[in-house]
């Protein structure tokens, strides 16, 4: 009989084998770090707080940026750490844990943004109905489906990650705890784990990819094909561009990563790109920076107001 060790515990490789750049990394991943965490948190204080941003666009805007700050918080902290350490253990919970809100709050955006793009397609195709169909009750219905069908998801990975048996040397290649580098170590059968993950993984990114982009292309020929004025094509093109932008970004990467056929080795930029969001969203909305100027204002200079 095969001699087998089961693992407690594994072993996390890290994002890069390049002697020599720890430091730098560190440097610049924490600087992505804390600027993301500031401008979500920004966001998130503004929507909250700005009257002018209670609307359907803003209230899914907030939401994104919990699912930002989460999302980063979840691998971020153990990443950094192993800049300075190198190789670094972490333990078969919690790297179940890992894993589970990752994919949680990964699910969650994926279908988040397809939320997002509706949102706009409703705004800029039939506005005479905005109010109605995007009702605070809808919203609130759409945002809670976004949250739940990623725990769903989630959960499903959990449970069938912790049934299997792991043998040794343990070691992870890849920053945090992911599927796919998980399985590889796993010994017995992983066919049913790869079938979930080709198929409900694949359908929770390729789906909203899909509605999203169609989304998209009935605002585009819509605003071609019906609106005269460019002022007014120009304002709708603006209140999307921020969007796409991160539409792009993140369902590029995660149909790279998690559509088969891929490695499931995430790019090393992956990361980053989700703290990049941020700056994304508030570069380009005039009423973001609008209010970040009016509260800072209010704040610095509470007497002259």
């Amino acid at each position: 009989m095969e001699n087998r060790t089961e693992l407690s515990e594994f072993i996390l490789m890290g994002l890069t084998n390049l002697q020599g750049l720890e430091h730098f990394l560190f440097a610049l991943f924490l600087l992505l770090y804390v600027a993301s965490m500031l401008g979500n948190g920004a966001i998130v204080a503004m929507a909250l707080m700005e009257p002018r941003l209670h609307t359907p666009m803003y209230f899914f805007l907030g939401n994104l940026s919990c699912l930002d700050i989460c999302y980063s918080t979840v691998t971020m902290p153990k990443m950094l750490s192993g800049f300075l350490s190198g190789c670094q253990t972490i333990s078969f919970t919690g790297c179940l844990a890992q894993l589970h809100f990752f994919h949680f709050l990964g699910s969650s955006e994926a279908v988040l943004l397809a939320v997002m793009a509706y949102d706009r397609y409703v705004a800029i195709c039939n506005p005479l109905c905005y109010r109605l169909v995007m009702r605070q009750r809808s919203c609130l219905l759409l945002a809670t489906a976004s949250w739940v069908t990623g725990f769903l998801h989630a959960l499903m990975h959990t449970v069938m990650t912790s049934q299997l048996q792991f043998c040794g040397p343990g070691c992870v290649p890849h920053f945090f705890c992911d599927i796919k580098p998980l399985l590889s170590l796993a010994c017995g059968s992983t066919h049913l784990n790869l079938t979930l993950l080709n198929i409900v993984t694949g359908g929770i990114v390729v789906i909203p990819f899909i509605l999203t982009l169609l989304s998209y292309l009935y605002i585009i020929f819509f605003l071609l094909l019906k609106v005269q004025s460019w002022e007014s094509r120009r304002k709708a093109f603006s209140t999307c561009a921020s969007h796409l932008t991160v539409v792009s970004l993140f369902y590029g990467g995660a149909i790279l990563t998690y559509v088969p056929p891929s490695s499931g080795e995430s790019p090393e930029w992956d990361m980053m790109i989700v703290l990049l969001y941020p700056v994304i969203y508030t570069l380009r909305n005039k009423e973001v920076q609008s209010a970040l100027r009016k509260n800072l204002h209010r704040k610095l200079f509470p007497d002259r107001i």
